[in-house]
């Protein structure tokens, strides 16, 4: 029997998931338990994970842009907090 395709995850979901799974991993290699091999396989699967939270986030920003001018969203300005009036 063929196998249906899966929907794709929103970026969202699949920043959350990746992000998670990064912690994990971070955790893992953290402890120093792991062999050389492991190691390796460990850091190439985590740079992996960095990637699609990056692709994500850049993905997340480019709708906001549009949704801030859709017919300009190169205009859009990086968010700049109020100074606090303690500084």
């Amino acid at each position: 029997m063929p196998r249906k395709p899966q929907p794709e995850a929103s970026p969202v979901a699949d920043f959350e998931t990746s992000l998670d799974a990064l912690e994990q991993l971070v955790e893992k290699m953290e402890h120093g338990e792991m062999s050389l091999e492991e190691s390796l396989a460990a850091y190439e699967r985590g740079v992996g994970l960095y990637r699609r939270c990056q692709t994500a986030l850049e993905q997340a920003e480019l709708r906001v842009r549009l949704l801030s001018d859709p017919q300009d969203p190169a205009a859009g300005q990086p968010f700049e907090p109020p100074a606090s009036p303690d500084a």
